[in-house]
C-alpha cells in the first residue's frame, strides 16, 4: 500500500509545477503528468465548473494526455506567435487542501492567480484548481488538473493561450 500523501508533500508538488510553468520548462512540466492524464480549463463564467463535463460542453482546454505533448510542442515553437516571445507569468498558488484520499491517490483544490505580461500588457487570471493526484513510484503525477476560472468571461484577457 502506497504512504498516504500529505499536504506539505502537496503544496511542493504545486509549487514545482508554478515554477516550472513560469520558467516555460514545459517538456518537465509535461512529465507530471500521469499516462491518463488530463488539463482541463471549463469554460468562464458557468455555474459549478469544478463538476462541468467536457463531453456535454465546450470547455476551453479539454487535452487528454497526447493534446497536452501537441499543446507544449506548439507553445514551444517559433511559430506560436500568441506566445512567441514568450510571456513572463507568475503562477501563485495558495489555500491547498486536500479533499478527499482515495485508493488512487487524493483529490486536491488551492487557489490559483496568474500574472502575464505580454507586450507591456499585465493580464490577470484567478481561479479554483483541482486537482487528482496519484503517487508514482517516488513522486505524485497529476491524474487531472483543472483550472477553474473565477472570470466572468475572457474579457479584457481575450485569450488563454498560455497554461494557467
Amino acid at each position: 500500500m502506497n504512504a498516504p500523501i500529505t499536504r506539505e508533500e502537496v503544496e511542493i508538488f504545486l509549487y514545482r509545477e508554478a515554477r516550472l510553468l513560469d520558467e516555460w520548462r514545459l517538456q518537465e512540466w509535461e512529465q507530471l503528468f500521469a499516462d491518463d492524464g488530463r488539463y482541463l480549463v471549463p469554460p468562464a463564467g458557468i455555474e459549478n465548473p469544478a463538476s462541468a463535463d467536457p463531453a456535454t460542453m465546450l470547455f476551453l482546454v479539454a487535452d487528454d494526455r497526447v493534446r497536452i505533448r501537441q499543446r507544449v510542442l506548439r507553445l514551444m515553437k517559433k511559430s506560436a506567435h500568441a506566445e512567441y516571445p514568450h510571456s513572463r507569468t507568475r503562477h501563485l498558488v495558495t489555500n491547498v487542501q486536500l479533499l478527499r484520499e482515495h485508493d488512487s491517490g487524493a483529490s486536491i483544490s488551492a487557489y490559483f492567480t496568474t500574472y502575464r505580461v505580454r507586450r507591456r500588457e499585465v493580464s490577470v487570471y484567478m481561479g479554483q484548481l483541482f486537482y487528482m493526484l496519484a503517487r508514482s513510484a517516488d513522486s505524485l503525477v497529476i491524474r487531472e488538473k483543472r483550472a477553474c476560472l473565477d472570470l466572468e468571461a475572457l474579457m479584457p484577457q481575450g485569450t488563454l493561450a498560455f497554461i494557467l
